[in-house]
Parts: structure tokens; sequence; C-alpha cells
């Protein structure tokens, strides 16, 4: 009897947590308020003024390219939400407006800005203590507050970067036809792990080194697009990636390719709907410019 006490007890130490767990997510498909969105970071990207024009800048040398033929572009790290109720299972959810929104991440918080149709979120140099900064391994909380009540969203375990070895060729900058695509390869995965989500987006530069529009992006933007994506990520999964060649519309241009390596996160609280997708990343950059 002594023995069959024990293993019941031993038993419901084991099932204890996954009833919490299924509680939990039990709570979470019932959930009304559901939060979408992402925090990415990119670096500060070194180009030479060669490049830029199309010119054969040569091999760079060892210390990277001499400052006064350098240009920076800035990088920064943007963090975007949006917090709203659910209308229905598969329709788009209603903004909430009357919420405040808020970062924790490394021992900080950041408070976002509202933006306008349930949106919230911030913009900041990579260095700047007072706004987002990233951090790989870090977990980043996003915290919304309405009417006194929190809702958490969670993403553990920020990505490092992943650099893309067909981006940074010795002269620095990728000689490509305009209008044909562009095929990139992920590293290999380590055995045992489960590769990231991939997103890249394109830009075209002007002459003076200031980004223009976007040409291309695979990165759902809006929120109905981005609870779809939790549910089947295995697009975003795959070892190569291919740029149509649309990305690349004009010759003798430049253009700006911005791969994002992202980390999916959801809901922590159980008041957050299960669906909830939050994604955090961030980014290798290179340097394109077409010839005809």
């Amino acid at each position: 009897m002594k023995r069959l006490l024990l293993s019941a007890a031993a038993a419901a130490l084991v099932l204890s947590p996954l009833a919490c767990d299924i509680q939990k997510t039990g709570s979470q498909l019932l959930a009304e308020k559901v939060m979408v969105g992402t925090l990415f970071s990119t670096p500060d990207v070194d180009i030479s003024a060669a490049a830029l024009a199309g010119l054969d800048a040569g091999t760079l040398p060892d210390g990277g390219i001499p400052e006064d033929e350098r240009i920076t572009l800035p990088g920064q790290t943007a963090t975007l939400v949006f917090f709203g109720t659910r209308n229905g299972e598969s329709g788009s959810p209603q903004p909430l407006t009357d919420a405040t929104l808020r970062l924790e991440a490394n021992g900080l918080t950041v408070p976002l800005n509202a933006q306008g149709a349930g949106t919230y979120g911030l913009t900041s140099a990579p260095d700047d203590d007072a706004g987002v900064r990233y951090q790989s391994g870090a977990s980043y909380r996003f915290v919304a507050t309405q009417q006194g009540t929190s809702y958490v969203g969670l993403v553990e375990d920020a990505p490092a970067l992943e650099r893309l070895d067909a981006l940074h060729p010795q002269n620095g900058y990728v000689r490509h036809t305009a209008g044909q695509g562009l095929t990139l390869r992920r590293p290999t995965v380590p055995a045992g792990k489960e590769r990231t989500l991939g997103f890249v987006t394109v830009f075209a530069l002007r002459t003076d080194g200031e980004r223009g529009e976007s040409t291309y992006s695979n990165l759902p933007t809006d929120p109905l697009s981005l609870l779809k994506l939790a549910a089947t990520p295995g697009e975003w999964q795959q070892p190569t990636l291919e740029v149509p060649g649309t990305a690349f519309p004009a010759p003798d241009s430049n253009y700006l390719v911005i791969f994002q390596t992202t980390r999916l996160g959801g809901a922590d609280s159980e008041n957050l709907f299960y669906g909830s997708t939050l994604l955090v990343g961030t980014a290798d950059v290179g340097l394109v410019h077409t010839t005809p």
C-alpha cells in the first residue's frame, strides 16, 4: 500500500506541470485579446563609394573599406506591435487603441509609442541606451496593459546573426544582371537544431546612399497574415531563398538586400490568444549592383 501511495504521489508530481500547461493552453485558445509584432535589428553597413558607383573596387583590404572611401548606412533596432481583439475564428482582429505597451529585455523596460489603429512601436539606433536594444540569446517580453489588466507575449533565445556568403564577395558587393532572380543559400543547421525563420527584403538605394522604396519582401506585414505564419512557418525555414528578378528591376542601380534571421514566439500569459505571433531577429545585409 505504501509503495502504491508513493507511486501515485510521483505520478502526480510528473503530471501536475502537464495539467497546468493544458489548462493554460485551453485558456489561451479561448482568449479574445491578440498580439502580433516584430522586433528587428539591422547593423551599420559600410559601403565603398566605388561600389555605390558600380565601379570595380577590387579586393577589399583586410581592414575593410578605407575611411575616406566609406559611406555608412546607419543601423537601427525597431519594434512594431499590434494589439487587438479577435473577430471570430478567421476574421481580421479589431484594433485596441486604449492600451499601453512596453518591451522588457536585458533588465530594461522600454515604453512603446502609440501610432494609431492598434499599433505601438519604437525605433532607435543600436547603441541607444534609452531605446530598444538587440542582444542574441536574450528573451523579449511584450506587455500590453488595458484597463488594469496585462497581456504578455514572449520570444525566447533571440537568434545570432546568420551570415550569407553570397552577399559578401571579396570586392564588397554583388554584381548582378537586372531583372534576374538571386539565389541565397543559408548555412547548414547543426544537428538537433531547428532552422530559424528567414525573411528577405530588398530596398533600392539612391546614389547618395539613402534608402529608397522596397522592391521586394517575403515578410508578412498585416496582423492576419502574421497570425497565419505561426500555423505554417515552413515556407520561411527553407535552406535556399529565391529572390525574384522583379526585386532588381533597373540596370546600373544599387539595391540593399536584408536577410533577417528570426525566432518565433507567442502568448505567455493565459489571457492572450494562443495564436499570437511575435518575431525577433537580426539581419545580414549586402549590396547588389545591377548590370544591363
